[in-house]
C-alpha cells in the first residue's frame, strides 16, 4: 500500500522562486524500490528528483539517491544543495556543527553552512558543496571538437580551450571568448545528439549585459535522445558542471580562486553559483528557495 511521504520543491541556486533550477525531494523514502523511485522521477518531470534515505556509510547525515526522468546519477551538484536544505527544514540535525556529510553513490560529499552575505544573524545560511574530483579529464578529440563546433554553430578557432569535465554525468566542456557569445548560442540540437556539454567564458569590463554579480557566464546543454525520444534540452543551472568548470578553469589559472557564475539566462532564470577555491577543496554554493511543502502518496 502506499505510504503518506513528506515531499519538498525547491528551487536551487537562487533566493528567489522560479529563477533558478526546480527540485523535488522526497522524504523518508526508506522501502521504496528503485523502480518506485525511476517511475515518480519521470511523473515529475523535473531535471532531477531526490529521495532522502537512512545512511549507510558511517559520518554521513544522510543518504540520497538522485534521479532524472531517464537515469540514475551518482552525484549531481543542484540535488545536493536542494536535498540538504530539506534535510535541514524538516529538522536533520547534522552529527558536526557547521557541516552535513551527504551519503551518495559518489561517496561522502561535504557540505558546509556559512552565513548568506547581508543576512542578519539566525536568518539562514549558504549551503555550499566540497567538489568531488572528476572521474574523466584531460583534452577532447578532434572529432568530438568537430561535432561541439557545428553544434554550437561556431567556427573550431570560436574553441579558445576544452576539457573533459566528468564528475558523474558525464560533462564535456568548452571554453569562449565572452559572456555575451555564450548567451548568444542557438545550439543545433540535432548535431548535439549524444553530448552532454558545457559552455563558459569570462564576461569582460564593459561588456554589453554583464551582470554586476557574475564573472562567468555558463549554459548547460544535453543532447538527445534520452530513452529513445526528446532532441535534448538546456539545464538552467547545474552545480556539477559549475563544480568541474571551476576545476579546470581556476586550476589552469584562467579563473581567480573566488568567482560567480551566472547560468539560466536563455530560459528566462537567473541563477547564481559561487565557487571558491580554498586549499586542496573547492566550494559550490548558492542559495534555496522554498517553494512547495506538503505530502506524497508513494
Amino acid at each position: 500500500m502506499p505510504t503518506l511521504r513528506r515531499f519538498s520543491q525547491l528551487d536551487v541556486f537562487t533566493a528567489t522562486p522560479l529563477r533558478g533550477n526546480p527540485l523535488a525531494v522526497v522524504h523518508d523514502a526508506d522501502g521504496l524500490s528503485t523502480a518506485e523511485m525511476a517511475a515518480f522521477a519521470r511523473w515529475t518531470h523535473l531535471s532531477e528528483t531526490t529521495f532522502l534515505l537512512s545512511p549507510t556509510q558511517p559520518g554521513a547525515d544522510y543518504r540520497v539517491r538522485i534521479f532524472t526522468p531517464h537515469e540514475e546519477f551518482p552525484f549531481a551538484g543542484h540535488p545536493t544543495l536542494g536535498s540538504c536544505r530539506a534535510w535541514l527544514a524538516a529538522g536533520g540535525l547534522p552529527g558536526k556543527p557547521g557541516v552535513v556529510v551527504q551519503e551518495c553513490g559518489a561517496g561522502l560529499i561535504r557540505i558546509r553552512r556559512t552565513p548568506a552575505p547581508g543576512a542578519k544573524p539566525g536568518a539562514g545560511d549558504r549551503l555550499a558543496f566540497a567538489a568531488p574530483p572528476c572521474t574523466r579529464t584531460g583534452p577532447l578529440d578532434d572529432a568530438l571538437l568537430a561535432q561541439i563546433a557545428t553544434a554550437l554553430r561556431l567556427a573550431p578557432a570560436d574553441l579558445l580551450g576544452h576539457q573533459w569535465a566528468d564528475n558523474g554525468p558525464g560533462w564535456a566542456a568548452v571554453r569562449l571568448a565572452s559572456g555575451a557569445q555564450v548567451r548568444a548560442l542557438q545550439p543545433d540540437w540535432d548535431a548535439l545528439r549524444g553530448l552532454k556539454l558545457g559552455v563558459v567564458a569570462p564576461w569582460h569590463d564593459g561588456e554589453a549585459g554583464a551582470p554586476a554579480d557574475a564573472q562567468f557566464e555558463v549554459r548547460a546543454l544535453v543532447g538527445g535522445p534520452l530513452d529513445g525520444e526528446g532532441q535534448g534540452f538546456e539545464d538552467p543551472v547545474t552545480g556539477s558542471l559549475n563544480a568541474s568548470l571551476g576545476q579546470w578553469l581556476i586550476g589552469a589559472g584562467l579563473a581567480p580562486t573566488r568567482y560567480t557564475a551566472a547560468q539560466g539566462h536563455a530560459l528566462g532564470r537567473d541563477g547564481r553559483v559561487h565557487l571558491e577555491q580554498d586549499g586542496d577543496t573547492l566550494w559550490v554554493g548558492g542559495d534555496v528557495a522554498a517553494c512547495i511543502s506538503g505530502t506524497v502518496s508513494l
